[in-house]
């Protein structure tokens, strides 16, 4: 079994509502099953609400992060996913740009946990995908909720412009 952590933090609680979107891309439907199951249970202690969106694979996640974080509602994002190495290079493309992606979204200001595994074989990903064990996808849910309790802690008050009604 790989390294596991051992201060794992406890899922932050919230006054007001948070949503979430789930960026999943399926490739592997049995590692993605398990991998959303983990996050709803993080999300439903957390009493977040959430959607789940999918999209081809792993490059296509932080674009569908992207565009909702412009264009839509949502408090905080999960990115799922799993990458296993092949014959080729291109698992080190996907591998480095989807991170590449995620690390970048965060950067701008989106509170983002990246659940996008990455991993040699289907035995590393069933270990990183169970909720049981390593729980990858349980932690991006705990850390994408961590990031906007933070946002939500030093959120400056904000002054407006112009005139205030009863000033």
């Amino acid at each position: 079994m790989a390294g596991t952590a051992d201060n794992v933090l406890d899922v932050p609680t919230f006054d007001d509502p948070v949503k979430v979107l789930v960026v999943t891309a399926p490739y592997y439907g049995t590692i993605a099953g398990m991998q959303l199951d983990a996050v709803r249970a993080v999300l439903d202690r957390a009493g977040a609400t959430h959607d789940v969106v999918e999209v081809p694979g792993s490059l296509e996640v932080p674009p569908a992060i992207a565009i909702a974080h412009r264009q839509a509602d949502y408090d905080a994002y999960v990115a799922l996913g799993c990458v296993i190495r092949g014959a080729t290079s291109h698992y080190d493309l996907v591998v480095n740009e989807s991170a590449r992606g995620i690390t970048t979204l965060t950067l701008m200001g989106a509170c983002v946990g990246n659940g996008i595994i990455t991993v040699e074989d289907m035995d590393q990903a069933l270990e990183r995908a169970d909720g049981a064990r390593l729980d990858t996808a349980g932690h991006a849910a705990n850390a994408a909720l961590h990031l906007l309790k933070l946002a939500r802690t030093l959120k400056k008050d904000t002054k407006g412009i112009g005139f205030r009604a009863g000033s």
